[in-house]
């Protein structure tokens, strides 16, 4: 089935019932499977590529903390771009708040299922990771970048043949399908299924690193941190000492702030996130759940997320989702999460890092960013401002504390 009819089909067997008017892209409603009630979310492509704003994260935000603590069953029907480059920061701080209400829908236990429609990217790709079972269209692309990025990223136009063939052998619904047994094909037998059951959520991340290629060919994933580092924003930023290690900008070690000890781990160095470095700091998260720490630093400097058809062929959005799993987890267990943006940081990396803490601080002169300005280009055709005041990442939700480190 085609996107649209998958859509059709949903809202026909699920005997969907709106509640109330629809917002932007956004309708919520409720529907019946196997004779019992469950809440329904539609995503259309509508405007702006089916994009979500200040006013759709929150009012599905609502939604997903109301499945969260009923447990309702629930099924979503995805076709958009992810967060709405033109609304700006409001709209990643609303989605960075959207996400946290996922993740703990997610942990929650509730039954979940997404049918993706056409397009699934950016943030969305990251919502529909999340869902325990993924339906594809027969034309469904799913992917953190899409082929305009990935293009530019490969030095080629989006319109060469070649890379056209690529792109959808990398993310399109017969390469999603092969990826996962949690990939499924839409079809009208399977919207009459009961949804099922939800999988404990540290089962997906054994499953991600099968998907990594091996070490030893060019990546360290599941290495321990081992080269001291030292930096001077550092020794500023835990003046009483601190001990740390990376390794392939991977970041783990421990200080002294404010008097207390502190767990530090973090993403350092620039370099943007791929599949395995995500699901090394994952890992390292993981860990730290059988034994939580009282407070957890994650110092950040990475700017964005890696636009590679290598990353997209294992389906970067799921580490990612991964990645954010893992910090709510542990900030389940009591543990108080603070997020510190180092130098640049922006996308589904700021979504991942920033769902679950407790606060997101800013050093002065660091940056948050929707996007970084060639991505925001390439779909907007400007790029649009790219420094903000602190007071203004404040009231957009994105980050709550600037923290002045002095002259370097």
């Amino acid at each position: 089935m085609l996107a649209h009819e998958t859509l059709a089909q949903l809202i026909a067997q699920l005997d969907f019932q709106p509640s109330g008017e629809p917002v932007g892209n956004l309708t919520l409603g409720r529907g019946r499977l196997c004779g019992d009630s469950i809440y329904i979310a539609i995503i259309e492509n509508k405007f702006a590529s089916g994009s979500l704003g200040v006013k759709e994260s929150d009012k599905l935000a609502s939604l997903f903390k109301v499945v969260a603590a009923k447990k309702t069953p629930m099924v979503m029907y995805i076709d958009s771009a992810g967060a709405k480059l033109s609304e700006g920061l409001p709209a990643l701080g609303a989605f960075r708040h959207l996400y946290r209400a996922a993740l703990a829908m997610a942990a929650s236990g509730a039954s979940t299922a997404v049918y993706c429609g056409a397009n699934c990217y950016g943030g969305a790709s990251m919502l529909a990771s999340l869902a325990g079972t993924r339906y594809f269209a027969s034309n469904t692309r799913l992917a953190m970048s899409g082929p305009a990025i990935l293009a530019q990223t490969a030095g080629v136009s989006v319109l060469d043949e070649m890379f056209q063939a690529m792109s959808l052998a990398s993310i399109g619904t017969e390469a999603r399908i092969k990826l996962s047994q949690d990939n499924l094909p839409a079809t009208p037998t399977s919207m009459a299924e009961a949804l099922p059951p939800a999988k404990p959520i540290r089962e997906r991340h054994a499953a991600l690193r099968v998907r990594l290629p091996p070490v030893g060919k060019g990546n360290g994933h599941g290495a321990i941190p081992t080269e001291k580092i030292e930096r001077k924003d550092l020794a500023k930023l835990y003046p009483l000492g601190y001990k740390m290690h990376e390794s392939d900008g991977v970041l783990m070690g421990e200080a002294v702030h404010e008097g207390a000890p502190v767990a530090v781990v973090g993403l350092v160095g620039g370099k943007l996130l791929g599949a395995a470095r995500a699901w090394t700091l994952a890992e390292i998260i993981w860990k730290k759940c059988e034994s939580p720490p009282g407070i957890l630093h994650l110092l950040i400097d990475c700017e964005s997320h890696a636009t590679s058809l290598d990353d997209e062929r294992i389906m970067l959005s799921a580490y990612l989702a991964n990645l954010a799993s893992a910090l709510y987890a542990l900030g389940a267990l009591g543990t108080r999460i603070e997020t510190t943006v180092l130098g640049k940081l922006g996308g589904g990396v700021y979504v991942a890092a920033c769902a679950a803490a407790a606060q997101v601080n800013l050093v002065y002169g660091a940056e948050i960013q929707v996007l970084p300005g060639k991505a925001i280009a390439s779909i907007l055709g400007d790029a649009g401002p790219q420094r903000y005041e602190f007071a203004e990442y404040q009231v957009a939700r994105v980050a709550e504390q600037e923290i002045k480190l002095g002259l370097t």
